[in-house]
Parts: structure tokens; sequence; C-alpha cells
């Protein structure tokens, strides 16, 4: 019996508005908005979203108003969503050449022009891959595709019905009102305290010791409960879980023992070097800085306990890559013959399956190699050998993990796919081989490194999202070249402007530092981009010889004792651990937010249906508060850079009629969290009404 052909939803005969000028704005303005958005949350968080849910509710809800096709909402999303991986990207690498020392300030127009080119190359690059390896995957059954189906079913049930686009758009509003509240003192945002124990002495002993620890409140922010509600219960206690290891265990005891170590001479030094680095201070003021015990507490975990959680995610990392070992050995096999496949494909008359065209693709990857080859050579300052041998290893790793990335978001979806994990091992072998050709620290072996890790991680981002956006394309109808030429369009777009959007962070956070006494920047606890600290120990330990490898060593034999004791992420838990312990509570408060729900929905018997409905709605407004949230800190980011955060209006009432009170913002998160459990539950719908699509956030 012959197999039954795939129908799409839209056939290929139909003649239906698709690439048009509308959609391609649309979709270029959310890939910039949402790319920023998870900009934001992923260099304060260590964490981002998927964005082709949010995509394809904005794209609906705007187009159905101008009376738009489903082929142009298809497009709109298809763009929209790209945005978040070229940000993916750029989080998880470009601020490891400040952290590394190699860009240092991180803004000049040269820096800005290398790293565009990085990320545009990456997302090129990624694409090209998806154009040779398309066919094969999305034909195939034994890939489920199950965010592709979800984002294919929310246009379809869009036809008919008004959507979610209420919630998302609402909570965006809620996001940005509190985050602007925060922002103008009208509330605490984050509070810790210092609590001091009396000094000691250790039996049979002549030393002295004193100790203490640094508690903290939730940090008062709707972006980290919405991550807490969208990753639940379970992940966000494991998160937290790591948090309280560095903070109530790790920090506190090695202050315990090194407190009484910290003498006049010890503080006298550290005051000068203080002094240095934020000459605003006067010595006195800088010594006075140093001797508080919470700034203390504060450096040992910024120097000891954040290597040893650096340790914990590469063996957490390592640990995943073991556990998929399978799918990616699977990836790797498929990923040679299916290029074969692609290129005899011959000449393809059906709408619904034209791709690029083969010698474009070939084209595109051979201008990216020269491109690679180019940076590492007359930015990076290597040698001719090491430049050849950064584009050769460049193009194989991207090809082998943007096949094996597409595999993972066909199995489990790009929300679930272990890009960090991936770009690791790119940067690890990428290290090691130029190491044993003899490049080092001096002749650009960092930046090579951190180029070509660059490089391969948008690459891989780029691909997964893209292969999961052309399968809901497939279902849908979609013309495949065109969603590739218009993802082309906001690759270049997002990669454009993307340095912006983390240079404003980036200098916001050190005016900030400056003005209040702490070391901003990235890795600093307001950005603290824990996957980009990773990428700038490891590139500067293994080409440089600066690893702190005891420490890291530590680390590796706690993640490998997570692994032994069957916890579920070990990787989360380390994460957790780089984190301020704010920023982790705020995250497991949404976490228990969505546990609550759930055992409310259990209590009153929801069936599937309306379980479905409740977990659509709950995200939609995880999902908003956290754009809502991060798009307004982006625009006081300016206000902080250029000073004017030194004597606002809010400053001036505060210190005359005002004092901004911690209980407030709880009272806000408190009333975040009702929100989060009444709406989504209050919208469960009839038990008779069919199931919608699960988002697969």
């Amino acid at each position: 019996m012959a197999e039954k052909k795939f129908v799409p939803f839209v056939s290929s005969e139909t003649n239906m508005a698709e690439f048009t000028l509308r959609a391609l704005i649309i979709g270029l303005i959310m890939s910039v908005i949402l790319g920023a958005a998870n900009a934001y949350l992923g260099l304060r968080a260590g964490m981002t979203i998927a964005a082709t849910y949010p995509a394809a509710v904005i794209g609906m809800a705007i187009l159905k108003i101008m009376k738009g096709s489903i082929l142009e909402e298809n497009f709109a999303r298809t763009v929209g969503s790209i945005g978040e991986s070229v940000a993916a990207g750029a989080i998880f690498t470009l601020p490891a050449f400040f952290i590394a020392g190699v860009w240092d300030p991180f803004f000049t127009p040269g820096h800005y022009l290398t790293s565009t080119v990085i990320l545009i190359s990456g997302g090129v690059l990624g694409i090209m891959f998806v154009a040779l390896l398309r066919r094969v995957m999305v034909d195939d059954a034994e890939l489920p595709f199950p965010e592709s189906v979800a984002a294919a079913e929310i246009h379809k049930s869009g036809r008919n019905t008004g959507g979610g686009s209420k919630f998302l758009f609402g909570a965006m509003g809620i996001g940005a009102l509190v985050q602007a509240l925060g922002q103008t003192n009208f509330f605490m945002i984050s509070y810790d305290k210092f609590i001091a124990l009396k000094q000691q002495l250790i039996p049979s002993t002549a030393i002295k010791v004193k100790g203490g620890a640094l508690l903290s409140a939730p940090g008062i922010s709707p972006a980290y409960m919405g991550v807490g509600y969208i990753i639940g219960p379970k992940l966000g206690a494991l998160n937290f879980s790591g948090g309280l290891i560095a903070w109530g265990l790790l920090t506190p005891l090695i202050y315990y023992f090194i407190g009484p170590f910290i003498n006049a001479t010890f503080l006298q030094e550290w005051a000068t070097n203080f002094n240095a680095i934020y000459p605003k201070f006067s010595p006195a003021q800088a010594l006075e800085k140093v001797s508080d015990p919470t700034f203390q507490i504060t450096q040992i975990w910024r120097l000891v306990v954040r290597p040893i959680a650096i340790g914990g995610m590469l063996m957490g990392a390592g640990f995943t890559l073991f556990k998929m070992r399978k799918s990616l050995a699977a990836g790797i096999g498929r990923s040679i013959t299916d290029v074969k496949k692609a290129a005899s494909g011959g000449v393809v008359s059906d709408r619904t399956e034209k791709d690029i065209q083969f010698s474009w693709v070939i084209t595109g990857i051979i201008a990216v190699a020269i491109t690679t080859f180019c940076v590492t050579y007359f930015i990076f300052n290597t040698l001719l050998l090491p430049a050849i041998v950064a584009a050769t290893v460049m193009i194989i790793l991207a090809f082998f993990f943007a096949a094996i990335s597409g595999y993972l978001v066909g199995i489990m979806g790009s929300s679930n796919n272990p890009i960090s994990g991936l770009t690791l091992t790119a940067l690890v072998l990428t290290a090691l081989i130029l190491v044993i050709i003899g490049v080092d620290a001096k002749s650009g072996g960092v930046a090579a490194v951190l180029g070509v890790a660059a490089i391969v991680c948008v690459s891989a981002a780029v691909a997964g999202e893209m292969l999961q956006d052309l399968k809901a394309g497939h279902i849908l109808g979609g013309t495949p070249w065109k969603m590739q030429i218009g993802n082309i369009i906001g690759v270049v777009l997002a990669g454009a402007v993307m340095f912006f959007v983390l240079d404003f962070l980036n200098q916001a956070d050190i005016q900030e530092g400056i003005s209040k006494g702490y070391i901003g920047g990235f890795g600093s606890k307001n950005l603290a981009a824990p996957q980009a600290g990773l990428m700038a120990m490891l590139s500067k330990g293994i080409v440089g010889g600066e690893m702190t490898w005891p420490l890291i060593v530590f680390g590796m034999f706690m993640g490998l004792g997570l692994i032994l004791m069957q916890v579920k992420s070990p990787m989360l838990i380390s994460v957790g651990m780089y984190l301020p312990l704010e920023t982790t509570f705020a995250i497991f408060l949404g976490g228990l937010v969505k546990g609550i729900v759930d055992i409310f929905s259990d209590r009153k018997k929801l069936n599937e249906a309306q379980k479905a409905r409740v977990e659509n709605v709950g995200v939609l407004i995880a999902a908003g508060l956290i754009a809502g949230e991060a798009l307004t800190g982006l625009a006081f980011a300016p206000f902080k850079i250029f000073k004017y955060h030194d004597k606002p209006l809010m400053d001036y009432i505060t210190q005359h009629w005002y004092s901004p009170h911690l209980l407030i913002g709880l009272t806000i998160i408190v009333l975040i969290s009702i929100g989060l459990v009444r709406i989504p539950l209050k919208n469960a719908g009839r038990p008779d009404e069919p199931a919608p699509p699960k988002s697969g956030m």
C-alpha cells in the first residue's frame, strides 16, 4: 500500500500572500525586541526563553487586525523568533571577550564591527546548513518536532479565536510598570544584610575565628518570577539549591576560616587596589568599603565560589552531552548522508519544497569560512597557520553542531536544546587544537578560540530555531526559501543591534558600580553571565595557562557527586551557585507559584484540555512579565550610562520625604503571584472544550 502523501494546511497550489513587507517589518521588530529581552534575561539570570510562542501570538494578533493571511503570520513568526537565537549566541560568548580581558573597554568601533561580523556569520552559516538538511529532517517520521506542531496549531486555532495576546500584552505592561517603579526607587529592588558571628576560639588551638552569612531577600523582579513559572517548581528548586550551597554553606564557611587573616595590612592593600579601579572614592572611603564584611564575603563568592561553580557547570555540561550520546551520534551520522541526499535532490517544482539554491548555500558557507579566517588573522592577530586551522575547525564543528542542534530540536524542541553544552565542546576542542599547533595568549589564541566558539554557538542556535520554524511552516504550507531569506534578513538586523544591547547593559552596570562601590559590568552580581564567565575562564585557562585549576577541579568533583546522587540537573545547581541569591530566590518563588497552580488544577479535577489552557495562559503571562521588565530595563540603561541617575527626581524625594521600603516590593511579589495563580485557573474553560496546543516553552 502506497504511503499517504502529506498535505499542508495551505496547499502548494494556493496563491496566498506570504513574504510581504508588513509581515517582514513585524517580524524584524519582534526579532529585535525578543532578542533584546532574551539578552537582558540571559545576562542576569543565565537563562533564555523560547521566542517561537510569543512571536506566534504577537504576529498573529497584529496581522489579524490587518486581515493578514496565515502564511504571513507564519513568516512573521519565523523572522521574529530568530532574534532570540542570535541573542543566545551573543550572551554566551561576547561578554567572555570582556571578562577574559581581550576587549577592555568592551565598546569600540572595532569591537562592534567584529562582534557584528561574528553574529551575522554564525547566523547565516546556521541557515545555510539548515537549507542543506531541511528536506530530509522535516519529513523524518522519527522526529516529532513538538514545539513546531504546537506553533502550527496556534496559527490554525487563531483563524477562529482571539488567541492569548491580551494576556501577553497585559503582562508586558505590568512587568514594565514594576521595573519602572523599581528603577525610580519607589521600592527596594533588592535587600541583603550581613549577620556576624561572635569571635570564637577553635578548641585545642590558639586560632580565633570570626564568621557570618549574607542573608538576602528575593529580588523584586517580574522577569525572574516569570522564568521560575516557566521552568516549574522542580527545576526552580534545583536552581535555588545552588544558591543555598553557595551562600548558605561555601561562602560563609570560607569566610569563617579566612576572616582572622584579614588584618590591617591586607585591608590597606585591598583598599589601594579598589581605589585604583574606582578613583571616585577617596583612600579613606576605599578602606571603609573593603572593611565592610558584606564586601568581603561578596568577594569570596566572586573569587572562590564562582570558579567552583564553573567546574560544576563544566561537569554538568559534559554529563548532559553524555546522556544525549546516542542522539548526538545519530545526528552526526545522519548529517553526512543528508548532505548527499540534499545535493542530489534535483529540480523541485513544488512551492512548499523549494529551498535556497544549492549554489548559494555553498557560496555562503565558503564566504563565512573566509570571513572567519580574516577575523582570526587580521583582527585577532594570530599567525597564518592558526588562522587557517581556526576557519577549518569552525566550519567542521559548525556543520556537525548545526545538524545535531536540528536533530535535538526535532526530538525535544528548541527550549531544551543544550546550546551552551555544544558551545563549550566547540571551545575546548578549538582551544586544544590551537594549543597543539603552538598558539598562546600572546599570539591571539584566547580571542581566536572565543571567536570560533561564538560563530559555532550562533550557528547551532539559529539552526535549531530555523529548523523548528521550517517544520511549522511545512505543516502550514509555507515556502521554505522565503522563510530562509526572511531569517537571513532577521539575523543581519539582530546581529547588527545586539552588541549595542549588550554594551548598554554593561555600561549601565559599570556606572552604577562606580556610583555604589561595587565592581560592575559583565560578571557582576547584576550581569552574572554565567555561560560567558565559563567560556572566558576555559579559554584563558587552556590557551593562556591562567586557569584556577584547583577550584575548577573541586567544582568538577562536586558536579560528579551530584551526578552520582542522580540529581536531575547538576548544571542548573551550578548555575544557581554562580548567580546572586536574590536572583535564584525570586526564580524559586516563581516555580512555587507554578506548583500551586498545578495543585489547584488537580484539586479542581481539571481535565487535560483545561490543564492545557491553564498552562498556555500562565506561560503567556510569564513571558509578558519577562519581556516587559527586560525592555524597561533597557530603556533605563542610557540614563545610568550618562549618569542621569546621580540626582533623579525620585532620589531627591527619597532623601527628603520618602524612604523606599522592601515591604512594598514584597507586596508587589504577592500580587503578581496571586495573578499568576488566579488568571490561568480562571481561564481553564469548560470541560467539553477541545484542548488547545501547548506552548512547549
